[in-house]
C-alpha cells in the first residue's frame, strides 16, 4: 500500500454515509443503559403485543351484543347495564348476598347491581386477606428455610407439597372437610363460632372463610419460594459486619434483611394479587359461585348467555388488576427499587 493510500483510507471511511452508518453511530452514542433497553426492546414489544391484544379484543367485544350469532354494536351499553343493574347477570338460582352488601345502594360515584356489588366485595376481601396472610406465613417460612440446619431439604419439600396439589383436588379436600355429613371440622369450628353449624358450604361468610384458608394453605409456599430467592441473594458478609458491630437479630432484620428483600417481596405480592383477583376454580370446587360470587365467577356465568356483558365484566376486572399493578410499580419506583 502506498503512502497516499494509507493517508486517504481513513478519510474515505469517515466520509461514508447511509442508513447503516447512521444507525451504527446512533447505537454507539446510546450509552450502556440505552443499549441494554435497545436489546430488550424486541422481547418487550412481543410481550406487550401478547398481553395487550387479548385486552383490546375483550374491550372490542364488550361493545357488542350477540357476539357470535349476529354482532350488534351497542357502544358502552354493556357497561351502563352492568353498573346500573339494568342487565341481570345473576347466576341461576343465586339468592345469597354477603351481609352489608344490599341489592340496592351505591358506591360514591357509580351504582352497582346487587350481585356485582357482592362479587366486587368478595373479590377485594379475598384478595386483601389472602395475600396479607400468605405474605406473613411465606415470609416466616422463607426465614426458616434460609437457615442452615439438618433436614432443610425435607422441610423445603414438605412446604412445597400444598402448592403442587391441583386446584380441583385442593377444593375437593376442603369440600369434604366441611361436608354436612362427612366433614369433621364443622362441629369444632362451629362450637367456636367460626363457621355456620348447618349448611356450612351454603353460607356466604363461612364459605368465603373456608376458601380463603384453603388458598392461604396452598399458596403460602409460592410466596416463601419467591421471598427465599430474595433472602439468598443478600451478601452474607453484611451479617458478619453487623455481628462485629454488636447488632441484635432484630436490628439485622430491620436494617439488612427487610430492606434488601423488599424488591423480591414486592414482586411476590404483585404476582399473588394478580392471581387472587382471578379466583374462580377454588370457589367453584368448594362451595360454588352461587354462594360466593367473584368477578371471575360472573364472567364465566354470563359467558354463555351474554358474551358482550361477560367481556365488559372481564375488562373491568382487568382494569382493577392493572390499577393494582401500576400502584405497586409506582411504589417501587418511588422507593427507588
Amino acid at each position: 500500500m502506498s503512502t497516499e493510500d494509507r493517508t486517504t483510507g481513513p478519510t474515505r471511511q469517515s466520509n461514508r454515509s447511509g442508513p447503516v452508518v447512521a444507525i451504527t453511530r446512533w447505537m454507539e452514542n446510546l450509552g450502556e443503559t440505552g443499549f441494554a433497553y435497545l436489546l430488550l426492546s424486541p422481547v418487550m414489544l412481543l410481550l406487550g403485543a401478547v398481553a395487550l391484544y387479548p385486552l383490546l379484543r375483550t374491550f372490542e367485544l364488550s361493545m357488542y351484543q350477540n357476539v357470535l350469532t349476529n354482532p350488534e354494536f351497542v357502544g358502552f351499553e354493556n357497561y351502563v347495564q352492568m353498573f346500573t343493574g339494568a342487565a341481570d347477570p345473576r347466576f341461576p338460582g343465586s339468592t345469597t348476598f354477603l351481609p352489608g352488601v344490599s341489592t340496592s345502594g351505591s358506591f360514591p360515584f357509580v351504582h352497582f347491581d346487587g350481585l356485582l356489588r357482592s362479587a366486587l366485595a368478595v373479590t377485594l376481601i379475598f384478595t386483601v386477606v389472602s395475600v396479607f396472610f400468605e405474605t406473613l406465613i411465606g415470609f416466616g417460612q422463607a426465614l426458616v428455610l434460609d437457615q442452615d440446619f439438618r433436614g432443610r431439604r425435607w422441610v423445603r419439600a414438605a412446604i412445597i407439597i400444598p402448592w403442587a396439589i391441583p386446584i380441583v383436588i385442593q377444593g375437593m379436600i376442603f369440600y369434604l372437610m366441611f361436608h354436612p355429613t362427612a366433614g369433621f371440622l364443622v362441629e369444632p369450628l362451629a362450637d367456636w363460632g367460626l363457621v355456620a353449624p348447618t349448611n356450612t358450604l351454603n353460607d356466604p361468610i363461612s364459605s368465603l372463610l373456608i376458601i380463603t384458608v384453603a388458598d392461604i394453605w396452598k399458596t403460602s409456599a409460592f410466596m416463601a419460594l419467591l421471598i427465599l430467592a430474595g433472602l439468598q441473594s443478600i451478601d452474607r458478609s453484611l451479617y458478619d459486619v453487623a455481628k462485629v458491630a454488636g447488632a441484635t437479630k432484630w436490628q439485622e432484620f430491620k436494617l439488612i434483611t427487610f430492606p434488601l428483600v423488599l424488591p423480591a417481596l414486592g414482586v411476590a405480592i404483585l404476582f399473588r394479587t394478580i392471581d387472587a383477583m382471578r379466583i374462580y376454580g377454588l370457589i367453584d370446587s368448594v362451595s360454588g359461585c352461587t354462594t360466593v360470587p367473584s368477578l371471575s365467577c360472573m364472567v364465566v356465568a354470563t359467558f354463555n348467555t351474554n358474551r358482550g356483558l361477560a367481556s365488559a365484566i372481564a375488562f373491568v376486572t382487568a382494569g382493577i388488576i392493572g390499577i393494582a399493578v401500576l400502584g405497586v410499580i409506582y411504589q417501587q419506583y418511588k422507593e427507588g427499587l
